[in-house]
This record gives structure tokens, sequence and C-alpha cells, in this order.
């Protein structure tokens, strides 16, 4: 078993790979015409030439012609997923003189029926998180305001005209004893000349005697860019992906001891 880098002007490659069952050893390949015979053995025993080419890159050049090889012909070289089993984000967050908002998904969860298949046990939603401004660029993450779409309230926001106007009324302790203690109104107007919307969150607490109010104006770019993770992340919170994709084996997944939010970086925006 050989690998080698020829020193003639037109670097030679050698690459010499044991005899696997039901196939002919591969000697000799060079590079041009002799390489695409090697990029045909490659996809069928992806995982074998992964490991022995990257046993053998122990030179600079070597690594080097490696990595473009390996990009080339879909070779994985990378480890495993660190984080596979952690809780990831990703959320889309506006901000604003008065107020910051941020959108993120929240994935349904599944429970087992007695047939041994899944079902939605918590429908998904999406979640709009709105900050109060206390000063230029800051923002008080503590008293933060939450409103959870949908998938019938996503729809009505990705189907706005500039010209049209919506509004969604919410009571998180509908149907029990606590109903009517806490409103929640979502009002979403157009700005004018089709430049954008107002978002408008107003909470009611009749318990805490509190009243407040958060308004963000966002611009058509924005509203462009909600529109399009809204319209992507629907199926999403719906649970289909998990029906139409291939079923894969349970995986048991680590829940951390302590997990703390990540809280959006406002420097970032208002430095650009």
């Amino acid at each position: 078993m050989g690998f080698e880098l020829a020193s003639s002007p037109v670097p030679a490659l050698k690459i010499r790979l044991p005899k696997a069952k039901g196939c002919n050893p591969l000697v000799g390949f060079e590079t041009s015409a002799e390489m695409l015979k090697l990029s045909r053995f490659l996809p069928s025993r992806n995982e074998q030439a992964r490991k022995f080419l990257l046993g053998k890159a122990t030179k600079i050049k070597d690594t080097f012609w490696l990595s473009a090889f390996s990009s080339q012909h879909g070779i994985s070289t990378s480890g495993p997923d660190l984080v596979a089993n952690d809780r990831r984000f990703a959320n889309y967050t506006i901000f604003k003189g008065k107020a910051a908002l941020s959108v993120s998904p929240k994935l349904p969860s599944f429970c087992k029926v007695d047939s041994g298949s899944s079902r939605v046990d918590r429908k998904g939603v999406v979640m709009m998180t709105f900050w109060p401004a206390v000063g230029q660029r800051k923002y008080d993450w503590q008293k933060k305001q939450v409103f959870a779409l949908s998938p019938t309230e996503v729809g009505s926001l990705i189907s706005l005209d500039p010209d049209e106007s919506c509004e969604f009324l919410h009571d998180p302790s509908m149907k029990s004893s606590l109903e009517g203690q806490v409103k929640k109104s979502l009002s979403v107007t157009p700005l004018g000349n089709s430049s954008g919307y107002f978002l408008n969150l107003t909470v009611v607490n009749t318990i805490q005697k509190t009243n407040e109010r958060f308004s963000i104006p966002v611009t058509k770019a924005e509203f462009a860019v909600m529109r399009t993770a809204l319209s992507y992340a629907l199926p999403h919170i719906m649970g289909w992906d998990q029906v139409i994709r291939p079923q894969l084996p349970n995986i048991p997944r680590s829940t951390p001891k302590h997990q703390s939010d990540v809280l959006p970086d406002p420097d970032f925006e208002w430095g650009r």
C-alpha cells in the first residue's frame, strides 16, 4: 500500500487499495484521465476510501491535495458532529430605537400511541419575542413579552399584501379558571408607500394591573426575510417534515442540566 507525489513538473498520483470482495484491485491511478476511473470507484466505497486517504495525508502537499480532492468527489473529512444533541438557536432579530423583535420557530413534540406510531402531542408555533429599549442601543432583556403564532396566523402574515393589515388576539389562560386575566393583541399595519409594516404588541394583565405596549417598524426588506423564513418554517411547525421524510431510528438525546437563554446582540446590528 503506497501513496506518493512525484517530483516531476506535472505531479503524478499513485494509489494502491486492498482488493475488496467482488471487485479487482485498483493499482497505478494517474492524474487526468485515470482520475475519472477513481471517481467511479469512490461512490460505492466512500467510507473505505475516506479512511484510506486520511491515513495517508501526512505531508503538507498531501493535505492540500486531499482537501481539493475530497471536495470534488464528495468525501467527508469532518469528524463527528459534536453538537448533534445540543439545542440550537437561530433567531431573526430586528433592533429598533424603541424595541427589539426576535422571531424563531418552536417545533412540535410527538408522543407514542398504542399502535406504536407517533402523533403530535404539542403543536409547534413561531415565537415572536419583544424587548423594550431602555437607552441608546440598550434593551431590557428581563421584561420580554412573547406572542406565539399558530400555523394559520403564520399563513396570514405570509399572505399579507402591502396595503393590508391584520390583528391576532390571544388569551394564554383560555379555557381555564384564569381566563381573561391576561390578554395579548398583536396588530400588523402598513407603514405606507409599501415601505413595510408596524408591529404593535399590547399585553394587558388585570392581576398585576399592567399595560405593556411594544411598537416596532419593520422595513420592506426585513418583512421579506420574515415572510421567506415563515414560509420555510410552516411545514416544520406542523410536523409535516417528520411525516414525509424517511424515518430514522431514535437516538437518545442528552439534556443539559442547566440551559441559559441566548440573547441577541444589538451592537452588531447598530454597528453596521
